[in-house]
C-alpha cells in the first residue's frame, strides 16, 4: 500500500508576482481610459479665473433674471457665410438696438472662436457677412441700446455644410 500524499498546488513567488501585476495592471488601465475619456470629452467651460467668476455670478445671475422677465429674444439663422440675427419682444415685434454683438465658440478648444457685430438692415434685423466653419458652435449674443445690455443669451447651434440646423 502506498501512503505517500501528493502535493497538489503550491503557491510560490512567481505566483504573487503575477496577481500584484495584475491587480496593478488593471488599476493603471482603468485610470489611463478614464484620463483618455475626460480629455476627449470635456465640456469646454472655462472661465480665466474662478475667483473672479465666483465674485461676479450674483449680479450675472440678477442681470439675467431682469433681461429675461423683458421679454425680448433673439434668433439666429445662418446660411452659407450670411449670419442674420433678430430681436423681437413677447408678441413677435421687432426690437431696435443700437449693436449686437454675436460670439461663435467651440464647445472644446478657442482656437477657431471669433466675434462679429452684425449691422442693421431692418429694425430688430441684424446680418453679418462671415463664414462659421462646419460643427457644433455656442453662441453668446448681447443687444445693446443707448449703451445699456437688452437681450443676452447663449444657443448651443450644429452647422452642418454651411447651413445651421
Amino acid at each position: 500500500m502506498n501512503t505517500a500524499n501528493t502535493k497538489s498546488f503550491v503557491f510560490t513567488g512567481w505566483h504573487m508576482l503575477g496577481v500584484v501585476c495584475l491587480f496593478f495592471g488593471t488599476i493603471i488601465t482603468v485610470n489611463f481610459y478614464m484620463a483618455y475619456q475626460a480629455v476627449h470629452s470635456w465640456s469646454g467651460i472655462v472661465v480665466e479665473n474662478t475667483y473672479v467668476a465666483s465674485q461676479e455670478f450674483n449680479a450675472k445671475t440678477a442681470e439675467a433674471k431682469a433681461l429675461n422677465d423683458a421679454g425680448v429674444k433673439g434668433d439666429i439663422k445662418i446660411d452659407g457665410n450670411i449670419i442674420r440675427y433678430k430681436l423681437t419682444d413677447g408678441q413677435g415685434q421687432p426690437i431696435p438696438a443700437d449693436e449686437v454683438k454675436l460670439q461663435f465658440k467651440r464647445p472644446v478648444g478657442d482656437h477657431q472662436d471669433f466675434t462679429v457685430t452684425p449691422r442693421q438692415v431692418a429694425p430688430g434685423l441684424f446680418e453679418a457677412d462671415h463664414n462659421a466653419l462646419p460643427g457644433h458652435w455656442i453662441i453668446e449674443a448681447s443687444a445693446f441700446r443707448q449703451g445699456k445690455r437688452i437681450m443676452h443669451h447663449a444657443q448651443r447651434i450644429a452647422v452642418i455644410g454651411s447651413v445651421q440646423q
